[in-house]
């Protein structure tokens, strides 16, 4: 599985690590596309359906009937992490729109303001 243990955050004074920007896009650009190391569609497994069956999350991390709609639409050829340790706040590249229980919060690579997601816990899904 892929997960980050880093944090939401703004642009701001504080120079957090670089994965607060990019852990998924570091995956699917640098370490899927430029280097090669597994397919795209096993990175999306591991950043997506296989975290939420680990915790027991049956309605996320897949494209079902019934299922949550949490979804981003990338570019496979663009996508990358740009945030670096001198220049941390700087969003990723390549992800046109995202979807996050099926309202969107990016459209056309632009932020919409909206904030519908919530917190999750195994424990609110009977685990």
């Amino acid at each position: 599985m892929t997960a980050s243990d880093g944090g939401i955050e703004g642009p701001s004074d504080r120079v957090p690590h670089p994965r607060n920007y990019g852990t998924f896009s570091r995956l699917l650009g640098y370490y899927v596309r430029e280097q090669n190391t597994l397919p795209f569609h096993t990175a999306i497994h591991k950043i997506s359906m296989m975290p939420a069956d680990r915790i027991g999350l049956a309605d996320r991390g897949r494209i079902t009937i019934g299922a949550i709609a949490d979804i981003a639409v990338l570019d496979p050829a663009t996508i990358i992490d740009k945030a670096t340790f001198d220049d941390p706040h700087q969003y990723a590249e390549g992800a046109h729109h995202v979807f996050v229980a099926g309202e969107a919060v990016l459209l056309n690579g632009e932020m919409t303001g909206a904030r519908p997601g919530t917190v999750l816990r195994s424990t609110d899904y009977g685990n």
